[in-house]
């Protein structure tokens, strides 16, 4: 058996080639609690949020409740409103890790090369697996099915050669979905792709983009990497390698958490503070949920503004003990932004971001499933 780094071969072309999988578990907390409850099975339900919409947004959401729009972070208002006989269920945090460490066992019967980006979703690197399988779409089927007999779930699988297909490949058949995308068919792949389909473009983006007249990845390919760098900052060079199938990322499984957080630009700058605080509430919320997902406390709240001039500050505060509960992390927010508005300001972006985490909260084989920082972007 070769070394790590050897990697499939393209008869046709003679290139190399990563073998990837992305594994993304199906409406995860969701699922779980239909599974472990009966009376659950076949009905709109929602992991978080409030019954009587006061307050808190959805976790996770079944495929029934989508059917009529409810969304994973959507505020309970708005989701009782598309649903009113939405039922929503405390999230049983502990019951979601056992069942991930159980799908990572799963996992590690194939290969030790596993990234987890969160409880429910993971990218594993199958170019040389333990079985001598060989075949990166023969062992997606076997660790679908084993998640299916084992566990009583479902999870969807993409494969490709690099990361970033692969992760677009799993969310194209859900639920249950296999969908594999070889190296010869990604160029016209990634061109016919809409912009709000890659990965890493939100909804923001995505509308700037068609403003534009970009509405696909062949629109995107005209630009050249500088053009796109000047249209959107930094990450127009990601974009550039991209939408040509390019991500050269190796599957990480000894990452830390450094950071954990959520952020959001919204669509009509916010003007009062009464708006602002309102926006806070909401991503305080997303951040606590994250929180209590991987049960981890910060000492460093940090709070991220970007104006309308595309000024952007960020402003911490640090505590001599872990934090994590929600109304420290609304208020300390709430704090820091009272102490940066101008007299005359326009906000389009706050973000909430927990650092500095203790360091004997995790195991350190749970570190070492971390990802390097989790935030949601637009």
């Amino acid at each position: 058996m070769a070394k790590q780094g050897r990697l499939e071969m393209d008869s046709e072309q003679h290139i190399t080639h990563r073998k990837i999988i992305h594994i993304d578990m199906d409406a995860f907390y969701a699922s779980v609690e239909q599974r472990d409850n009966p009376v659950y099975r076949g009905k709109a339900i929602a992991v978080g949020g409030s019954p009587e919409g006061r307050g808190g947004v959805v976790a996770t959401a079944s495929y029934e409740a989508r059917k009529f729009g409810v969304r994973s972070a959507m505020p309970s208002k708005k989701a009782l409103q598309l649903c009113p006989h939405l039922i929503f269920i405390r999230p049983r945090f502990d019951a979601y890790k056992a069942v991930s460490a159980q799908i990572r066992e799963i996992f590690s019967r194939y290969t030790d090369l596993i990234e987890p980006l969160s409880l429910d979703e993971a990218y594993l690197d199958v170019t040389e697996d333990k079985l001598q399988i060989g075949s990166a779409i023969e062992i997606a089927r076997q660790i679908k099915q084993a998640i299916r007999d084992e566990l009583q779930l479902t999870a969807s699988a993409g494969i490709s050669i690099n990361k970033f297909v692969a992760k677009i490949a799993s969310d194209l058949n859900k639920p249950d979905g296999f969908t594999f995308i070889g190296p010869s068919s990604i160029k016209n792949f990634m061109e016919g792709l809409a912009v709000e389909k890659f990965h890493g473009v939100g909804k923001v983006t995505a509308d700037k983009m068609k403003k534009m007249g970009l509405y696909t990845g062949a629109d995107l390919k005209r630009l050249s990497e500088q053009e796109l760098k000047n249209y959107f900052g930094k990450v127009g060079s990601f974009y550039y390698q991209i939408v040509r199938g390019i991500d050269n990322r190796a599957v990480q499984p000894h990452r830390e958490t450094k950071s954990l957080g959520a952020e959001d630009t919204f669509p009509v700058d916010l003007t009062t503070l009464e708006e602002m605080e309102v926006e806070l509430e909401k991503i305080g919320q997303t951040v606590y949920n994250r929180l209590q997902r991987y049960q981890l406390k910060g000492r460093t709240i940090t709070l991220k503004v970007k104006y309308n001039d595309f000024r952007q500050i960020t402003r911490n505060q640090s505590f001599p003990f872990p934090v994590g509960d929600y109304e420290t992390i609304v208020a300390t927010a709430k704090q820091l932004l009272a102490a940066t508005l101008a007299d005359d300001h326009k906000i389009r972006l706050l973000g909430i971001t927990l650092s500095n985490f203790q360091d004997n909260q995790m195991t350190d084989t749970d570190k070492a499933n971390q990802v390097t920082q989790l935030s949601l972007f637009d």
